[in-house]
Parts: C-alpha cells; sequence; structure tokens
C-alpha cells in the first residue's frame, strides 16, 4: 500500500524562481564571482614573480667607452599565460554577475528597484550606495584590465630570441601585476557589495508593498456599510410562513492595525 504524505505548508509556498536575486542562483554566482577573483590575484602573483628581467652584458671595448647590451631573463610564456588567464576571468565573471543583476532586476515581479519612494531616506541611502558601487566596481575593472593588457604586450615582445643581447629591452616595473591583481580583488568584492545592496533595496520595497496592502485591506473592512442580517423563511402546517431573522455574523478575518502603524513609522 502506497504511503501517504503529509503536505506541508513549505509545500503550498511558492519556489523561488532563478532569477531574483534572493535565489540560489543568486548566492552561487556571488561565490563563484569572488573564487573567481582570488584565482585572478593569485595568477597576477604568480606573473609577478616570473616576469622578465633584463641583465647587462658587455658588448664592445675600445678603451674609451664601454658598450653594454641587455639580455632579457626568460622568454615571458608564463607571466603571459598568467596574466592572459586572469584577464579573460575577470571579464567574464564581471560580464556574467552583472547580466544576472540586470535579468532579476527586470524580472521581479514588481519592479521593486524602480517603483520605490525616492523621498524616503532609506531609498536616497540605498539609491547612493547603488551608484557608488556601480563607479566604483567598473572603475577598478578598467583599472585591473588596462594594466593586464599592459602586461600582456610587454611579455609578448620576446617570446622568440629572448636569449640575445640587444640593444634595448622593455620590462616591467616591479609591482604592475600585484596591482592588477589587487584591482581585481576589488572588483569582485565591490559587485558583490552591489548584488548586496539590490538585494536589500528588494526587501525594503516588498516590506512597504505588504504594508500598503494590509492598510488598503483594513481601511476597506472598517470603511464598508454593515450588511443586512439573512432572513430565513419556515413554514408551520396550517400556517402563515413565518420569516425570521438571523443575526448578522462578524468577518472571518481580521487585520491588526497597530501592525500596519508600527511599519509605517518604521
Amino acid at each position: 500500500m502506497p504511503k501517504i504524505m503529509a503536505v506541508t505548508h513549505a509545500d503550498l509556498a511558492p519556489s523561488r524562481r532563478s532569477t531574483e536575486l534572493s535565489s540560489r542562483t543568486g548566492v552561487v554566482l556571488i561565490v563563484l564571482t569572488i573564487l573567481c577573483g582570488l584565482f585572478c590575484f593569485i595568477l597576477c602573483l604568480i606573473a609577478e614573480a616570473t616576469r622578465s628581467q633584463e641583465s647587462r652584458v658587455n658588448a664592445e671595448d675600445t678603451g674609451k667607452e664601454v658598450k653594454y647590451e641587455c639580455v632579457y631573463s626568460g622568454s615571458g610564456k608564463t607571466p603571459l599565460v598568467c596574466s592572459a588567464m586572469a584577464f579573460l576571468g575577470l571579464a567574464v565573471a564581471m560580464v556574467v554577475e552583472h547580466v544576472y543583476l540586470l535579468i532579476a532586476v527586470s524580472k521581479s515581479p514588481p519592479p521593486s528597484l524602480v517603483c520605490w519612494d525616492l523621498d524616503s531616506a532609506r531609498a536616497k541611502t540605498l539609491t547612493w550606495q547603488a551608484a557608488f558601487f556601480v563607479v566604483t566596481t567598473w572603475l577598478c575593472f578598467a583599472v585591473g584590465e588596462i594594466l593586464l593588457l599592459i602586461g600582456l604586450s610587454v611579455e609578448s615582445g620576446h617570446l622568440k630570441n629572448w636569449s640575445q643581447p640587444r640593444e634595448s629591452c622593455l620590462i616591467l616595473k616591479e609591482g604592475l601585476f600585484c596591482a592588477a591583481g589587487v584591482f581585481s580583488l576589488l572588483t569582485v568584492f565591490l559587485s558583490a557589495g552591489l548584488y548586496l545592496t539590490a538585494l536589500h533595496a528588494q526587501k525594503m520595497f516588498q516590506e512597504q508593498r505588504n504594508a500598503q496592502q494590509q492598510m488598503l485591506e483594513t481601511s476597506v473592512l472598517y470603511a464598508s456599510p454593515p450588511g443586512s442580517p439573512p432572513q430565513w423563511m419556515t413554514t408551520v402546517a396550517r400556517e402563515d410562513p413565518v420569516i425570521t431573522e438571523l443575526p448578522s455574523q462578524p468577518p472571518s478575518f481580521s487585520h491588526s492595525w497597530d501592525f500596519c502603524k508600527q511599519t509605517f513609522r518604521a
């Protein structure tokens, strides 16, 4: 005989869509973005440790003037590969996260991040926070990508014949890849702050919407006129029908007015 499973409140509750900010998909994407930023930072450290350096060699000595030439310490393949992977990884992480944020905001049931009350102090604070995170995130992303591009262009210039002496050697200054790694970390953490700000704004709008709905239901309840009591007709043998009025019953639901006032005071 098959077992009968009880239906709980969790089974009846609507499931969260994958495009919602508070869904598991959003949390997983934020965690993966932070891990990708940490991976890019490690790649930048490896590129910094293995970057090409130059050494001077005596090319010609005429007695009056000594001519020197430079030689690279390596081909630059390792820092080139690491910087290329960091460049692509950071770009993919930024694009995926911001595309998901745009989709989640545009497909929210009410446009919660567009229809809120901009006159409230909390809404203004969240607006400034969101603007700060958007500007700083893209600024750090642009600086980090530019630094990585500089490293790519320099390290790719001596892949062949790197051991031959030459008159000039173009090398990177110390700390360029480290700076790119720091900006990569700042990018992913600031983008996570932008996600949390959007999530907070959505929850705030949902609370305001629920409070307004409760106040509307309560006002309709107390503003509607009382209905007439129902009538019940009975018949008795060889007598006229008797009409009896039943007492009016109060509505079966009630709302807490104090809860609405406390919600709007907050």
